[in-house]
């Protein structure tokens, strides 16, 4: 299926709330007012059930439960938490998709979203992009799962949809992978245009005539995001590691090659309840 028909495809293409539209619009902003964005958050009562939801789960393990918007900014702060808000409301656009286990799935993409953050901070990049576009970098996956259904779950058989060679899978059927869908629903939803170019570059960070460095950055996040899911051990986390990103970046491999890394969480269920709570 063409790129252009997949994502006529119906509900292919969640809308945007109204909320998330006005959080977007404030990545072009210098200085966000963090209790205004949370006023935004709490209009929205399912969005804010579902970000507390997340905040309070075993994913994060905050030492007490947040109550509210305002609360959860506080304590993780605004980056994450506007991120967590438009995850959320993907997740809405996608509540039920066949052949996927949404629960890793959103596991590893906060996965490769805190690596990103992770590796953008030391090499003086943008976290808040970093952060952000590794959260969304793989919703792509999503949309091709509810626009060809049939064609994905063959492809999941052979090419499981965290697989280091995920992307080289769906070019060869499609032409096209989870990145250019990805940056189709970004431009939708009128992400930063910095943003766009990141989630479609990240499989091939040197394909762009403009370089993109987060493209990179998310390269490498979800590179190890992946890695964990497969339970990869040193020597094949050495012989798998982007080497040529890693250089251009200026990446300490050692930091991401580790199989212990403060940046990656291992509970199962990015919503159930933490224990410390």
């Amino acid at each position: 299926m063409q790129i252009e028909k997949l994502l006529k495809q119906p509900n292919a293409l969640p809308s945007a709330p109204k909320v998330v539209r006005k959080l977007i619009e404030t990545f072009d902003q210098e200085d966000v007012d963090a209790m205004l964005a949370a006023s935004l958050i709490e209009d929205d009562p399912v969005l804010t059930a579902k970000l507390l939801k997340t905040a309070n789960s075993a994913f994060f393990g905050l030492n007490r439960s947040v109550s509210t918007a305002r609360e959860a900014i506080n304590v993780l702060g605004l980056i994450k938490v506007r991120a967590l808000v438009i995850a959320a409301s993907l997740g809405e656009g996608f509540h039920t998709v066949g052949g996927v286990n949404l629960n890793q799935f959103w596991r590893y993409s906060l996965n490769t979203a805190n690596l990103s953050r992770y590796i953008a901070l030391p090499i003086k990049m943008d976290e808040n992009t970093a952060f952000t576009a590794g959260l969304i970098h793989g919703i792509g996956e999503l949309v091709m799962h509810v626009g060809m259904p049939e064609a994905m779950i063959d492809l999941d058989r052979s090419v499981p949809m965290l697989d280091l060679k995920r992307a080289k899978a769906e070019r060869g059927l499609f032409g096209y992978s989870y990145a250019e869908v990805g940056a189709a629903l970004a431009r939708d939803w009128n992400f930063p245009k910095r943003m766009i170019n990141a989630i479609q570059h990240q499989t091939a960070p040197f394909d762009n005539d403009v370089y993109e460095p987060i493209a990179g950055v998310i390269h490498i996040g979800s590179w190890r995001a992946r890695a964990e899911e497969q339970s990869m051990r040193s020597e094949l986390l050495i012989n798998t590691y982007p080497d040529p990103v890693g250089l251009v970046l200026g990446i300490d491999p050692d930091t991401v090659v580790a199989e212990e890394i403060p940046s990656i969480s291992r509970h199962s269920d990015v919503t159930e309840a933490s224990e410390s709570h």
